[in-house]
């Protein structure tokens, strides 16, 4: 049974059936099959969820949940549009269960039965958001394995590709052992047939025979006994009659035999990409037509597919005696929960704290640290699930949860800005534009100052028709490019959270929900370019499956030299405290110690509030994953430990996070080891 996978139909709960999984209150069925039951569920805002939760049977067994909790771990890495993403997961419960967003829509196959073949530039839309999608699953490291029709749902937003690398685990498909065939028949590229080979070239030739039943119905190997299907798949040519010429040529480069010759899915998605904005824009599709990065700036446009019966879900009532016991459960509950936390995202990515000792947001490396360096977690040192230091910024989780009719209209708009907006924006027209304005700007003004750019003055205007609060900056000739990112980046930071928060306390008249960051290169320009855009309702922290996660942004800003006295001297003080952590292990790690011709550098980045700790490691020092692990555990316990000093003798400290990558001079590359957060 697939996650996530719904018509809408909500199924009344059996006897047995869980009251709650997780933070979640479980209210019904989706569905059920061999390996496990979907329950749908509802968290405390009223965010619908649909809860895989395995069968006891499978629980039990020591490999299916290896292999469960390793594809956890990969699909929380897997965010994007047309995706359906992983909210939150315990793979080391009693019975292991992970959750993602509800999403109501047919499944493809579901669809075309029901409505006939896709079209025009819904087909267009179709083939460019699912080639995205697979190719945001690749970029991630993952396989899907089993890219077929009933793993896509055909949303009133768009098609969602299910299952990356999450029910696959659950059902026994996404995981190859020995004797095992993954991937379902008639979706099995020629050489996973041949050499059981499942690699990113099987997902892309399934992509293709899925786009060939979307235009036509009909199946492009046709239907049979799965070896007489697996013989044509190795054989002969696909049935691709019917399919429009442009769009025919890439899959017939998808459909090729020798996964050699086959196109990848990162250039799938950009001829699609290409097509749809040719057919949004009624141009030929040439290498001089449109020119667009995302199926999504013309999906809203061309994507029209009849709507579902989407019913709300009723939470079944309980009685006052009922109501009182739960309440007594709940109080003796809280007493023992303080054991851990589990930690959960909402559909955008934005976190929601809960509390167990269980979570997906555990970084791997933890449980095989060794002991000297497991315990050398500092004073206020605590894992990534632990909540925010209270100073941080607060961003509301969903701040339009229980609005019965926001004012902001624009949630689901895709689209990106157009540059009208930007030209027809004004200042502030009303108290409440002036205050979000002056919050902005200051904003950004007090996260660059950190890095002495307080020199680049934001510019804060509003586009009422557009919905859309615009950040400006420049110009300022010969800028470093890094720090035109800066400024992006705390533009987007800014604006995200003062959105947010008008959106959660003024949900029914404050009407400005997206923003848009701009840079001119001369006062007089009419034109600004665009550096990003979003929404304050889809999250503005840098966070997967509930763990704060650094990154090369983060990391770029934090390697900007620092102009904060008290950042220089805590930076110093710092390196040190490393450095000695590390050597007073070395008795148990048996590492050798370091000195400071090691390379140990520590930065900030002002806009997540997070140290960041990296090494030019020229001799590879860190390299095995036991010096990997002994290095997370020294940088964990000295920048919490001066962070905790710093915040005691300084309330307005706030880098709260840390994270912390190696330099591999094997591939050339940075890695990053791992992250963390640190209270008081």
């Amino acid at each position: 049974m697939s996650i996530a996978r719904s018509e809408g139909r909500l199924q009344p709960a059996r006897a047995g059936d869980p009251t709650r999984v997780g933070p979640y209150r479980v209210v019904g069925r989706l569905g059920s099959g061999g390996m496990g039951t979907v329950h749908a569920g509802l968290d405390s805002s009223g965010l619908r969820v649909a809860i895989k939760l395995v069968h006891a049977s499978h629980a039990e067994d020591p490999e299916f949940r290896a292999r469960f909790r390793r594809e956890v771990l990969l699909s929380a890495r897997v965010q994007g549009p047309c995706l359906i993403p992983l909210l939150a997961a315990d793979p080391d419960a009693e019975t292991p269960w992970l959750a993602t967003a509800y999403a109501p829509g047919l499944t493809l196959d579901r669809h075309l039965a029901a409505h006939g073949p896709l079209a025009g530039g819904t087909l267009y839309a179709f083939a460019a958001g699912t080639a995205q999608a697979i190719a945001i699953i690749h970029a991630a490291g993952v396989i899907h394995r089993d890219v077929k029709p009933q793993n896509v749902i055909i949303n009133p937003a768009g098609p969602l590709v299910l299952d990356f690398g999450i029910a696959h685990a659950a059902d026994g498909t996404s995981v190859t052992r020995t004797g095992v065939m993954t991937g379902t028949p008639g979706w099995i590229s020629p050489e996973h047939y041949r050499t059981g080979t499942a690699g990113p070239e099987g997902d892309v030739f399934a992509w293709g025979a899925l786009v060939a039943y979307a235009a036509t119905g009909r199946l492009p190997f046709g239907t049979g006994s799965p070896d007489v299907v697996a013989y044509r798949i190795m054989s002969t040519e696909p049935d691709l009659d019917g399919l429009p010429e442009g769009l025919r040529e890439t899959v017939e480069k998808a459909l090729a035999k020798n996964p050699d010759e086959r196109i990848t899915s990162d250039s799938a998605a950009g001829e699609c990409v290409r097509l749809l904005a040719a057919q949004a824009t009624q141009v030929l599709a040439t290498g001089e037509g449109p020119e667009s990065t995302s199926a999504r700036d013309f999906l809203t446009t061309e994507w029209h597919v009849p709507s579902v019966a989407d019913p709300a879900w009723q939470v079944p009532t309980i009685s006052a005696r009922k109501r009182a016991l739960i309440g007594l459960i709940a109080v003796a509950t809280a007493s023992a929960a303080v054991a851990g936390a589990v930690v959960a995202l909402d559909s955008t990515g934005q976190t929601r704290q809960r509390t167990t000792s269980k979570s997906v947001a555990s970084p791997p490396a933890r449980a095989d640290r060794p002991a000297a360096a497991a315990a050398s977690a500092g004073p206020g040192s605590t894992s990534t699930a632990t909540p925010r230091d209270p100073r941080t910024v607060k961003v509301p989780v969903d701040p339009l949860a229980g609005a019965a009719r926001p004012a902001f209209t624009r949630d689901s708009d895709r689209s990106q800005p157009h540059p009208d907006e930007w030209r027809n924006s004004t200042r502030f027209a009303n108290p409440p534009e002036q205050n979000t304005e002056q919050a902005i700007r200051n904003h950004i003004t007090s996260m660059l100052t950190t890095k002495g750019l307080e020199f680049i003055k934001p510019e804060i205007t509003f586009n009422l028709r557009a919905q859309t609060v615009i950040v400006t900056g420049g110009p300022v000739p010969q800028l470093p490019e890094n720090y035109q990112q800066m400024f992006q980046r705390a533009s987007h930071m800014a604006a995200c959270a003062a959105l947010a928060h008008q959106l959660k306390e003024n949900p029914t008249t404050w009407p400005y929900g997206r923003f848009s960051i701009h840079w001119k290169t001369s006062a007089a320009d009419t034109e600004a370019a665009i550096l990003g855009y979003g929404k304050a309702t889809t999250g503005c922290f840098n966070e997967i499956a509930g763990q704060w996660r650094g990154g090369e942004s983060g990391m770029t800003t934090a390697e900007i030299p620092s102009t904060s006295t008290a950042e220089i001297r805590v930076a110093d003080a710092t390196v040190k405290d490393i450095t000695a952590t590390w050597n007073r292990n070395t008795a148990q790690t048996n590492e050798e110690p370091l000195s400071a011709s090691d390379g140990i550098n520590l930065g900030f980045d002002p806009v997540e509030n997070a140290a960041y700790v990296w090494t030019a490691d020229p001799n590879n020092r860190f390299g095995s994953r036991a010096s990997q692990s002994n290095l997370e555990g020294a940088v964990e316990e000295a920048v919490c430990r001066t962070h905790t000093a710093e915040f005691n003798a300084n309330k307005k400290w706030d880098y709260p996070r840390w994270t912390v990558a190696a330099w591999d001079p094997f591939i050339a590359e940075r890695q990053f080891i791992g992250s963390g957060s640190c209270t008081p």
